[in-house]
Order: C-alpha cells, then sequence, then structure tokens
C-alpha cells in the first residue's frame, strides 16, 4: 500500500512538479496552443461560403427546385439553428475586436479590427435577415451571460451601420497577414464595407425612404466595389478539407438532388440569358427544362419531372473548386440602378438605364468567365431593354438572375420588392412563401424569458415562418 502511495505522490510531483524545467520542452513550436488574431480572422472566413452553400436559400427564393425530397419547397421546415454563427465566426471575431494583445507584426493592428468589424456586420446582416430580432448587444459574451436579450432589428441594422462606419474610418494603409479572401488588401475590405453598408441601406426602402437614402449616400460617397476583382468570392480547394458545397452534395454523396427551377428558365430562355448554360445542365435531349418548384414528394422524379427530363445544377458550379460569390459589383451596380431611379442619387431614368446594363453586362462577366458571348442579342429583347415605366421590376428581376445561389440574399430582396413574381406551391395546405425563419427549438429552453420577449413584441406570439421581418413592409 506504501509503495503504492509513493508512486502516486511521485506521478502528481511529476505532473505538477517540475517548474525548474524549462517547459519549452513540451511545446510544439509548429502547434501553436493559442491562435493568433489574423489565424482567427481566417477562420472566421472559413465560414463565409456557408452563408451561400446550403438549398434553404434557392429554395426560398425558387431558383432551384427539388428532384426528390421535397419538405424544403413545401414549407414543412419551420426551424433553424443559429447557433453555430455565434459559436464559431462570430465568436472569433469577437475575440479579435477585445483582444489586447494585437500583434502588429501581422500587420497593421487598425487593420485587423476593421477586418474584423466587416465581418461581424456581413454575418449579423444575414442572420437578422433570417431570423429578424435577435440577439446582438449582449450575445458573445460567453460563461458571462448564457441568456443575452434579443435587439430589435431596426436596432441592430442601426448598430451595423455604425459598425461599417468605424471600419471605414480606421483602415489605413498595409497588408494582413492570414487573409483569405483579399490577400490583406485594405482597400478591398474599405470596398466590400461600404458596399455592405449601401445594400444594407436599400433595405430600408420600404420602411424608411429617408435613412435609407442618407446611408446609402454615405456608403457609396466613401467608395465601393467598382470591379469584379473586388468582389467577395470565396475560392475553394482542391483538397477535401476544402470542397464546393455543391461538388461534396452531387458527385460525393450522389444526391441529384436540385435542378434548376421553372421559374427561372422561363425568365431566362426567352431572352437567349448567356448564363443559363452556366446555372444548368441540358436534359436528356439537350434542352434546357426547369422543374416545377414545390411539386409533391410522390410526383417528382417521374415522368415529364425525371431526372433525364429536366436540367440538373450546373457543371461549373458544382466542381471542387467553383467559387462562391457572396458579395458583388454586379449587386452594387444594381443597387445604384434602384436608386437612381428611386431618386435617391442623381441622375434619374439615364443613370439607372446605365447602371442597369452595366450590371447585366458584368453579372455574364462573373458567371461566364468574362465572356460576353451572346450579351448583345440579349440586351435586345424588350423584355430586357431598360424601359423606365418598368425599372423597378427589370432591376429587380436581372438582380434575382444575377443571384443565382446565393438564395439568402435573392429571398430578402423578393421580400423587399415583390419581384420576382412567384407563385407558393399548389396543394400544399394553404402555405404561402415564408417571409422569415423561425428560431431553433431549443432556444425557448435555453434563453426562455428573452425569446418569449422577442416571440411577444415582433412577431405576434407566434414564432412561425410567416411574420414579415422589421423592413418587410407590404
Amino acid at each position: 500500500m506504501q509503495k503504492i502511495l509513493i508512486s502516486a505522490i511521485s506521478c502528481i510531483l511529476l505532473l505538477t512538479g517540475c517548474n525548474d524545467f524549462d517547459d519549452d520542452i513540451n511545446v510544439n513550436p509548429n502547434q501553436p496552443s493559442e491562435a493568433s488574431n489574423t489565424q482567427l480572422l481566417a477562420y472566421a472566413m472559413r465560414s463565409l461560403p456557408g452563408i451561400s452553400s446550403s438549398a434553404h436559400g434557392p429554395l426560398y427564393a425558387q431558383q432551384l427546385s427539388e428532384t426528390e425530397y421535397t419538405d424544403d419547397s413545401r414549407y414543412n421546415t419551420i426551424s433553424f439553428d443559429f447557433y453555430g454563427y455565434y459559436a464559431d465566426p462570430l465568436m472569433n471575431l469577437q475575440t479579435v475586436l477585445e483582444s489586447d494583445n494585437l500583434n502588429a507584426t501581422e500587420g497593421p493592428v487598425a487593420n485587423q479590427l476593421a477586418v474584423a468589424k466587416i465581418m461581424k456586420a456581413y454575418f449579423f446582416w444575414f442572420m437578422t435577415d433570417r431570423w429578424g430580432d435577435l440577439p446582438y448587444s449582449q450575445s458573445l459574451q460567453g460563461k458571462n451571460n448564457f441568456t443575452p436579450a434579443y435587439d430589435t432589428q431596426q436596432d441592430i441594422y442601426n448598430a451595423l451601420f455604425a459598425l461599417l462606419d468605424e471600419a471605414n474610418a480606421k483602415i489605413v494603409p498595409g497588408v494582413i497577414d492570414n487573409d483569405i479572401v483579399y490577400g490583406g488588401d485594405p482597400e478591398k475590405w474599405r470596398h466590400l464595407g461600404n458596399t455592405l453598408h449601401m445594400l444594407m441601406a436599400l433595405r430600408l426602402s420600404e420602411v424608411d425612404a429617408a435613412k435609407g437614402k442618407a446611408e446609402f449616400n454615405k456608403a457609396l460617397n466613401a467608395g465601393v466595389i467598382a470591379a469584379n476583382e473586388d468582389n467577395l468570392v470565396y475560392q475553394h480547394l482542391s483538397d477535401a478539407n476544402n470542397w464546393n458545397y455543391w461538388y461534396s452534395t452531387f458527385d460525393i454523396l450522389n444526391r441529384e438532388w436540385y435542378a434548376i427551377s421553372k421559374p427561372m428558365v422561363d425568365y431566362m430562355k426567352p431572352v437567349q440569358d448567356p448564363r443559363l448554360p452556366t446555372y444548368a445542365e441540358p436534359n436528356a435531349a439537350g434542352e434546357y427544362v426547369g422543374l416545377e418548384y414545390g411539386l409533391p414528394g410522390d410526383i417528382v422524379n417521374t415522368g415529364k419531372y425525371s431526372k433525364d427530363s429536366i436540367s440538373l445544377l450546373g457543371q461549373a458550379i458544382r466542381q471542387p473548386t467553383s467559387p462562391v460569390y457572396l458579395v458583388t459589383y454586379a449587386e452594387a451596380l444594381f443597387a445604384q440602378a434602384e436608386a437612381a431611379q428611386r431618386g435617391w442619387i442623381p441622375g434619374g431614368d439615364a443613370a439607372a438605364a446605365n447602371y442597369y446594363n452595366l450590371a447585366i453586362e458584368q453579372s455574364v462577366r462573373q458567371w461566364n468567365n468574362d465572356d460576353i458571348t451572346g450579351l448583345t442579342e440579349m440586351m435586345a429583347y424588350p423584355a430586357i431593354a431598360y424601359d423606365a415605366a418598368n425599372a423597378i421590376r427589370q432591376i429587380s428581376y436581372q438582380r434575382w438572375v444575377h443571384l443565382y445561389m446565393n438564395g439568402y440574399e435573392a429571398w430578402a430582396e423578393w421580400r423587399r420588392t415583390g419581384y420576382p413574381e412567384l407563385q407558393a406551391p399548389e396543394n400544399n395546405s394553404g402555405r404561402k412563401i415564408p417571409l422569415r425563419q423561425a428560431y431553433p427549438t431549443q432556444e425557448d429552453q435555453n434563453n426562455t424569458a428573452n425569446y418569449n420577449e422577442a416571440v411577444q413584441r415582433s412577431l405576434g406570439g407566434t414564432d412561425d415562418l410567416y411574420e414579415p421581418v422589421w423592413w418587410d413592409k407590404p
């Protein structure tokens, strides 16, 4: 027994009492135990493709249709989890923003903070447009607050405008390390932040046009994305840890579950849109045929709806290294076209037409590797040629086409403008196209009082898919 006790004490001493030795011998210099701040930024950037790489957004925007399992396009899923965004990218970004040990050898500290603020604004903007009111001002405090209050979406928008202003004001010359998006280029980050600010401002067009106009012009005058080279793009890699989501879905898991939708093909095909061969695969007969949206599960993949008869998701979009387009020059141009048409910026319809035409061109260049073959022919169609009396509808439809696969953004623009003119699935118990997503099912237990307060305040007591978010005014 004594020998056992002595051995145990010896083990404890070995584990805890060896302070006289050099701790460095137990540290692997090639495996740091703590990430640097620019590494934390890079980890947050790794979450960027998730904003676009899922089926729900393109299904809500009716850019895609389901070929086998149609629950999502028939709105059977009500609650969606937001915890991953708080726990992963946002917590990494908050760690950077609260750090008292930012390392200037990794690039200007001001730029590290500015990038963190821009990305934090982007993730929260994406989230609040999905769920509405969210924990914001009391969030990301870790063990200090497991039950944060919900801020109103209006307050979140105002806070994000301020956050983006701070980022724009603080950016200085100098490259930061570990930037897997822009290579540390501070001006590209500045232009991205201002473009986010401008797009957010346009979201206020129906709820607070005066503030929307002021914020829009502030962002535009500060400098926005002005070339496809400045787009926010997540470039996937050829290794399995960084494959494109749609490649993994179609080619690795062999889940050919998604086809281009009939509404999308029916709009693009009559005007010979040169982006269609990029967006979709021809069917077995060599034709582009969209799948009707939201069909019952026992009908899809049969008869005229079989996979041989319809057009699946295009090969260019589902390669291992296919990029994910998140915030783009063409989207910024469509926003300026609409702002000119609304009178928010000078130039009226002449300026709106120029922005609109350039937006379509840059969209084609983006999607077709700078090849504009067929663009002139498409632009000559009356449905596409700018028409002042029909301008908001035209801009909105072309923005919807451009935002292909960036479905949550396209869905938000549909909610704001009412375009494109989409129809909910037939014979689906009267369910309409969702206007938001419900909070995680666990939230009423994890954060009961604050969850209930938010549901009563902004959702009329029902946490479902059909209460519009703050800026969505019919």
